[in-house]
């Protein structure tokens, strides 16, 4: 008898071409499926090139409890994907592509070069020699009535059938580099809940003063935008014991940088519940409140008051500015209130920057709208990874080491459904 032809091989799609899908594609194609990835773009990883333009951090070096509490109220929900995937097991993948990596003196992990594109191009190769087949410039525009896959393409609208589909899209912030949030009503319509798409690691824009001017003087803007304030320490209103040391850069409208960016979840929640929310600078963290009093109380003579705080405290250029923006001449002028600011600065805020100039994303599909292997209970044969998920953490390696965990979970929630013959 005729051998009968071997059923040919399983097909799943994966749409978005950033780290969560470039994961989930390479457990798949490791599995022995027939991998077929699509991405809007002209190319895949650009967002990941982009977040490897300073320095590619690739993950952090805490221990695992710690590292899981950055995600606060989705590390349980994550703690699966990050057990299977963790800070280590990232430096162990990379070794195998070549890249070797090292531990930075905030315990930030970094390729030794610093680099995002040796590491793409690895990796890169190994998808394709494992054979799958990338499309570039393929934009998902969501499922036909069939529930087979939509595509605009450079030479038209295409169908695609799949046995499964990975779902990688992004958030919404960078738009230019393909995360635009486009596929939010796609999945609205098939009946899932999505959180509102809000703005993580973002910069914040300060209220309007007392005097009714919007933003910060003229006089700040023209000399200092753009210059970083270093070193400081921040807190929030009823959080001084939450104490971060570190620094931020002053804006054309308000501040941006790491230090803004620890707080940034907290300052955006208390900003929609209250309207604005106060952030707290300590602009001379290594000296305590009694030693500022101390100086700022010394007899100063004919000298003014910046170059008294220039010898006593060291005090000068854009934190000297700062307190002159912020405090009224009576403020300055009164030693006990002045020391007082100098340790605890208020900086009041009336919104976050825009969406799309965010390095990431809060909200998208909600832990609840999926089982425990990633896939949409409203679609099944559906799976979700990356930041389309709705949880954020702040940066230092954490957004890429879930991108990429969660893209294995999702892969691995695939293939067992792919192996119970559900499709």
């Amino acid at each position: 008898m005729p051998t009968p032809p071997s059923p040919a091989p399983r097909r799943v799609a994966v749409i978005g071409g950033g780290p969560a899908g470039l994961m989930a594609a390479e457990v798949l194609a490791a599995s022995g499926v027939q991998v077929d990835l699509y991405d809007a773009m002209p190319s895949v990883g650009r967002k990941f090139l982009l977040a490897g333009r300073g320095g590619l951090n690739l993950t952090h070096s805490e221990a695992p409890d710690p590292f899981l509490q950055r995600y606060a109220q989705r590390s349980e929900a994550l703690r699966p994907a990050l057990a299977q995937f963790d800070g280590a097991a990232v430096r162990a993948w990379a070794a195998g592509l070549g890249i070797e990596t090292f531990v930075g003196t905030s315990g930030r992990v970094f390729p030794q070069d610093l680099k995002a594109a040796p590491l793409l191009r690895a990796w890169l190769h190994r998808l394709r020699a494992a054979g799958v087949r990338m499309h570039a410039r393929h934009r998902w525009t969501g499922w036909n009535s069939e529930g087979a896959l939509n595509f605009e393409t450079p030479t038209g609208p295409t169908v695609v059938h799949a046995d499964a589909t990975v779902l990688a899209l992004g958030g919404a912030s960078w738009a230019r580099l393909g995360s635009d949030g486009a596929w939010v009503p796609w999945l609205a319509a098939r009946g899932v809940d999505i959180a509102p798409l809000q703005p993580a690691n973002c910069g914040f824009d300060i209220a309007p003063t007392g005097e009714g001017r919007s933003g910060w003087s003229e006089h700040l803007r023209s000399r200092f935008a753009g210059q970083p304030v270093k070193p400081v320490a921040a807190f929030l209103d009823a959080d001084a014991h939450d104490r971060q040391q570190g620094e931020f850069v002053v804006t054309d409208t308000g501040i941006e940088g790491s230090l803004v960016y620890a707080f940034s979840a907290r300052l955006r929640d208390a900003i929609a519940a209250h309207g604005q929310a106060t952030w707290h600078l300590d602009l001379l963290p290594q000296h305590t409140p009694a030693q500022v009093l101390e100086q700022v109380s010394h007899p100063r003579g004919p000298r003014s008051l910046s170059t008294h705080l220039k010898s006593r405290l060291g005090l000068q250029g854009l934190k000297m500015a700062l307190l002159h923006e912020l405090l009224t001449p009576a403020q300055l002028h009164d030693p006990a209130q002045l020391a007082a600011a100098i340790k605890a600065l208020p900086i009041v805020l009336a919104r976050p920057r825009p969406l799309d100039e965010a390095i990431s994303t809060a909200g998208g599909v909600p832990f609840e709208a999926l089982d425990a292997h990633c896939m949409l209970r409203a679609v099944p044969g559906v799976f979700c990874a990356g930041e389309m998920l709705d949880w954020e953490a702040p940066t230092g390696g954490y957004l890429l080491t879930a991108c990429m965990a969660t893209g294995r979970a999702a892969a691995q929630g695939a293939l067992q459904w792919l192996q119970a013959g559900r499709h």
